[in-house]
């Protein structure tokens, strides 16, 4: 038994060096927030919330926000005192002017989601390249995507790291 002892400690011992060679950093990176946060994405962004058609419909919203909420208000302060029917009418005009609403915020949200796709299409490349870098350097074993992720501490980030190395690529 000593024997057996004796040679199973030695080859933990000699195991020992290599287990810390094979481990790794780990790390967790959110992909979309490090593209969307680049200077090139940001500008993107800014120069389609400044078209005239973003504009009016962003002027829309606040439009039928306003109106949803001066309507909300009148309902609450004047249901006690409706009939069903007149409560019933003005749920509906309620209920319509949700709807304008959902729409409205609808256009706004599909166009600024169309240009963050094209804009995470365009950067993809970039972006293993950066990471790759990053593995490298920094000799991290594991990367994970951050919504694969229940908790990690921000010490484990590397977003913005990618973030910083892709505004250097995209500024040359």
């Amino acid at each position: 038994m000593s024997r057996l002892f004796k040679f199973t400690f030695a080859a933990l011992v000699l195991a020992l060096p290599t287990l810390g060679w094979a481990e790794g950093k780990i790390a967790v990176v959110d992909l979309q927030e490090a593209i969307l946060q680049t200077n090139v994405a940001q500008k993107r962004l800014e120069d389609i919330r400044s078209q005239d058609d973003f504009k009016a419909d962003k002027a829309e919203f606040e439009r039928l926000k306003k109106e949803m909420d001066e309507m909300v208000k009148k309902f609450q302060k004047d249901s006690a005192v409706m009939s069903q029917e007149q409560q019933a009418s003005a749920r509906q005009k309620l209920a319509s002017k949700q709807a304008d609403l959902e729409h409205v915020v609808g256009k706004v949200q599909q166009t600024e989601q169309a240009a963050a796709q094209a804009l995470l299409q365009e950067l993809g490349p970039k972006v293993q390249d950066v990471l790759r870098e990053i593995i490298s350097a920094d000799g991290i074993g594991l990367l994970l995507q951050r919504g694969a992720v229940i908790h990690a501490d921000p010490t484990y980030s590397i977003t913005a790291k990618v973030t910083d190395k892709l505004n250097q690529l995209t500024a040359k």
